[in-house]
């Protein structure tokens, strides 16, 4: 079952977003598709599937607790996302920042570039 056509392509990247800085695991897997593939930007596939998502962000919310993604800024061009942003992994720690480009279909995230 397709979800309904009401959920924007923002809507999806931005509950992901708010469900990863809450580490709340089942809300940020649901905004994903089984299938879902996660790349370096123009490199290797390096999680592939729902199941290898969510063990790699168990150990993510695991390893680092208190970690958040502030969002930079956010462009929507049809179904892909890019969000730019700028990731703590402790409070007053270092940060880095990355882009995410999400692909979107279904009101599901099928596929997720990073550039870092």
């Amino acid at each position: 079952m397709s979800a309904p056509a009401c959920i924007s392509p923002f809507d999806v990247a931005e509950a992901q977003l708010e469900a990863y800085n809450d580490q709340d695991l089942d809300g940020h897997c649901a905004c994903f598709a089984d299938d879902i593939v996660v790349a370096d930007l123009n490199g290797a596939v390096t999680i592939s599937g729902i199941a290898a998502y969510r063990a790699k962000y168990t150990q993510v919310f695991a390893d680092f607790p208190q970690n958040k993604a502030e969002l930079l800024n956010r462009m929507v061009i049809g179904n892909t996302v890019i969000d730019h942003e700028r990731v703590s992994r402790t409070p007053g720690g270092d940060t880095f920042e990355v882009a995410a480009i999400y692909t979107i279909a279904d009101a599901k995230i099928v596929r997720v570039d990073f550039v870092k």
